[in-house]
């Protein structure tokens, strides 16, 4: 009987979801007896009462195998209140099933999975499954389209349009030299200065030609023609840096010895004025506004030896490659036209690639002095566009917008980078990265369109007449002093060879 009873005691002490006895009230329970006159129920929890389940069953008063001992009571505590809860108010069963429930291996439904993306797309802007941080294997995803959280530089693979590695090189922001041009005439399509292998710079200004020794700083008036109404249109100096063509309004191509600065001769074969000259050894090419470009050999009395017809407009771009196998011709009428080397014998001559993707005059046309295949042009106002081609099978390289007018392009000796020269709107020169076409640097010195470029025979400086009547000297390609250095260290390797192969 003993056993029975303590098996009884132990199964009440067991069991918490009973009130226990004798114990003072809640705080909530004196604040509601304060406020109410009636009686307050005692014993009761904060819990719900319709979801309290209220057991008989009660602690038990006295201690197993002692009968007659003191009632057993809580402490009390001043202020205090006790609060057992009630197990069966804690839902077990349900918080048991969402356990189970959230490890279970089994996939989601379909239905559900597309109702917590339309959910994340509508809270976060975009589906948190594919725009993952944090990518541990492969590379890292792209933005999805459109995408605009603040967030996706962490992950973007692309790079922002216009940007490049920072250079290491100083490339000084304003001009070495600045040298007064009056009377430089305004036009797009003339050439009007060009810089020799003897370090001469050629200006024509109005009806004159002036030559500037860049080493010396001296000025010398070569030419200045008899009648006023005549003004130059283009000079070009030969590859040995001892003779110049200079081109007039009255269709005549002169012919000047610089060293003795003595006129030689003159050829005429155009009936238009003679915008641009380029030199071929001993084979100058003028074209003129009638868009024909003639060869004329200085060396034979009857030097005009080639006619070319593939422009129906002023011709006013027109560059051999650095091989002597091409000629690069530009025109007022938006093509651009590639000639094979001819040797003479008359004919019709037609170009082997002819570009058409120009929407303004293409004035800028310069060869690639490594890649002796790739060709640059530029288009005026309407265009404002640098395209790189093969002139081999005719593709498109690149093409990048400017923003500007292109009136010239010159490619660097020193560096994979090329630099143009702007007109409208922005005035200025721009150095790019090649092949990426990233603008390495932008050179504003000209309150007027820049009409022409040129280079130093060591190819680190630039040379640019403006319409604001100033030419600008720009020390913008100067090699750097480490590549410098590597440089002369090779060539005395490779002439120290050439001794040992002797």
């Amino acid at each position: 009987m003993v056993q029975v009873l303590l098996e009884a005691d132990l199964h009440g002490l067991l069991k918490l979801d009973t009130l226990i006895p004798n114990v003072p009230p809640a705080r909530w329970q004196r604040k509601a007896k304060e406020s109410s006159p009636g009686p307050s129920p005692v014993g009761l929890s904060p819990v719900n009462p319709a979801n309290r389940s209220h057991s008989s069953s009660k602690t038990p008063s006295t201690t197993a195998g002692k009968s007659g001992s003191k009632i057993q009571s809580t402490p009390k505590k001043a202020g205090g209140d006790c609060y057992i809860p009630n197990c069966s108010t804690m839902q077990m069963e349900m918080a048991n099933f969402l356990l189970s429930k959230e490890n279970d291996p089994a996939e989601d439904s379909p239905t559900k999975k597309e109702q917590q993306k339309a959910w994340a797309v509508n809270r976060n802007g975009f589906d948190v499954e594919e725009a993952k941080i944090l990518h541990l294997r492969g590379k890292p995803q792209n933005a999805p389209e459109g995408c605009q959280n603040s967030l996706k530089v962490l992950y973007s693979q692309k790079m922002a349009p216009g940007s490049s590695r920072k250079n290491s090189r100083y490339i000084p922001s304003k001009p070495e030299r600045i040298v007064d041009a009056p009377e430089m005439f305004n036009n797009y399509y003339l050439n009007l200065i060009d810089w020799s292998s003897q370090n001469f710079l050629a200006v024509a200004l109005d009806n004159a030609v002036y030559l500037w020794n860049h080493a010396t700083r001296e000025i010398i008036l070569l030419l200045q023609m008899e009648h006023q109404d005549v003004y130059i249109s283009s000079a070009s100096w030969i590859k040995e840096g001892d003779y110049v063509a200079v081109g007039t309004s009255s269709a005549e191509i002169q012919l000047w010895d610089v060293e003795q600065q003595k006129y030689l001769r003159t050829m005429t074969s155009h009936y238009a004025p003679v915008g641009t000259l380029s030199w071929n050894s001993c084979i100058l090419s003028s074209g003129a506004r009638t868009g024909h470009i003639h060869h004329h050999d200085v060396r034979v009395a009857e030097h005009h030896v080639a006619t070319l017809a593939g422009h129906t407009q002023e011709v006013c771009g027109l560059r051999w490659s650095l091989d002597g196998h091409y000629l690069a011709s530009g025109g007022n009428d938006s093509l651009a036209n590639v000639w094979p080397c001819t040797q003479g014998g008359g004919g019709d001559f037609a170009p082997v690639q002819t570009f058409t993707q120009h929407q303004g005059a293409v004035k800028a046309v310069a060869w690639c002095p490594w890649q002796m295949n790739v060709l640059a042009t530029g288009g005026g106002t309407s265009d404002r566009h640098i395209r790189i081609w093969n002139v081999c099978s005719g593709a498109c390289l690149s093409a990048v917008d400017t923003c500007s007018q292109v009136t010239f392009i010159l490619w660097s000796t020193n560096y994979k980078e090329l630099i143009s020269g702007h007109g409208f709107a922005q005035n200025q020169l721009v150095i790019w990265k090649y092949p990426r076409m990233n603008k390495v640097a932008e050179l504003q010195g000209h309150t007027d369109r820049i009409l022409i470029l040129t280079m130093s025979p060591d190819g680190t400086s630039v040379a640019s007449a403006a319409a604001d009547e100033t030419v600008q000297v720009w020390s913008c390609l100067e090699m750097d002093p480490i590549k410098k250095k590597k440089e002369k260290a090779n060539s005395a390797k490779s002439s120290i060879l050439h001794q040992s192969i002797r």
